[in-house]
């Protein structure tokens, strides 16, 4: 019985070596494979992956530095204001250089007129800060949004051209005929996906960064405007 299995173990790796070797596709075979137009619609999608990691690295140490604020920068301001250091209040802010240090360095220089206008002041210059810290994010947005589009088009695309070489085929199937159609259908259906999930989710954090920020700026204007409003 022994001697049966053995034998038909033999037979069997016998086989499976007589079986031809399964074929293996890489990433660039797999992008070559598509023809002209899958290349095209790749090529636009890789060019939209570079944009979007820059924007995202770019925004991301920008947002990062600007969140970085002194512990005792407002202990210190309200300091030389208690003690009428408009002067050096102003210095410490120019030195920080931070979008709170803008925001209440904007506030100081209108102290002594009312509060009203010095809110107002403040409220103008956080605006123009939000839209420095939110430059180019926008970009992001839309990337993840034509990404998928893109991709889609070229799925569109590969099924064009998959009928259009079946029906010059006479109406005989092969698949051989029909690969290069599905192959730039279903590559720029992934690479399209693929940049848009990147894109998306650089967007929602960049977007959860700059909210921090931006919580920062109004709680630290709101401490100042409160230190101004507090009875001598």
């Amino acid at each position: 019985m022994l001697n049966i299995l053995l034998q038909d173990a033999q037979e069997g790796v016998e086989l499976a070596d007589g079986e031809s070797v399964e074929k293996t596709l890489s990433i660039i075979e797999l992008i070559t494979s598509g023809g002209i137009a899958g290349q095209v619609i790749i090529a636009i999608l890789f060019l939209l992956l570079i944009v979007a990691i820059y924007i995202y690295f770019e925004r991301l140490f920008a947002v990062k530095a600007a969140s970085k604020v002194d512990a005792n920068f407002m202990n210190q301001i309200k300091d030389h204001v208690s003690n009428g250091k408009i002067d050096s209040a102003q210095v410490l802010c120019a030195q920080v250089n931070s979008p709170v240090s803008r925001l209440i360095g904007k506030g100081i220089s209108r102290i002594g007129k009312p509060l009203a206008d010095i809110n107002t002041a403040i409220e103008n210059a956080g605006r123009l800060e939000i839209y420095g810290l939110e430059r180019n994010i926008s970009i992001l947005a839309t990337i993840s949004g034509a990404a998928p589009m893109i991709g889609f088009l070229g799925t569109v695309v590969g099924m064009i051209l998959a009928i259009f070489e079946l029906a010059n085929a006479g109406g005989s199937i092969q698949m051989d005929v029909l690969a290069g159609g599905l192959y730039t259908a279903m590559t720029t259906t992934v690479a399209g996906l693929i940049v848009g999930i990147v894109a998306y989710m650089a967007y929602n954090h960049l977007v959860v960064r700059t909210d921090k920020v931006v919580y920062q700026m109004e709680a630290n204007s709101l401490e100042f405007l409160d230190h101004l409003n507090e009875p001598t």
